[in-house]
């Protein structure tokens, strides 16, 4: 079986990054409708709001910085998704 290089970064990130394809508006439009409904609570987004001030401070230690990039990456991932859903959204739009 061959192999195939990659120029592209091989974090979980940059791979699910290539996955989603945010630049590609093909979400059907309750798919698209759903992902806009994927959000963190209230429980969650106190906890970054704590993390992300105790970080201000360099009051971080090694586990709680590790909490802290989980949630920046998975924030990440949730704004590709809704990216490609109102790009998707907006097309069933214009074409309607």
């Amino acid at each position: 079986m061959a192999t195939t290089t990659r120029s592209q970064p091989l974090s979980d990130t940059a791979i699910f990054s290539r996955v989603i394809n945010p630049n590609n508006d093909d979400l059907p439009t309750e798919a698209a409708e759903a992902f806009l409904r994927i959000r963190f609570d209230a429980l969650d987004l106190d906890r970054m709001h704590e993390l992300a001030e105790r970080n201000q401070e360099d009051l971080l230690s090694p586990d709680k910085r590790l909490e802290m990039e989980n949630y920046r990456r998975v924030s990440f991932l949730l704004d590709l998704m809704h990216s490609k859903a109102r790009r998707s959204l907006k097309k069933h739009h214009v074409g309607q």
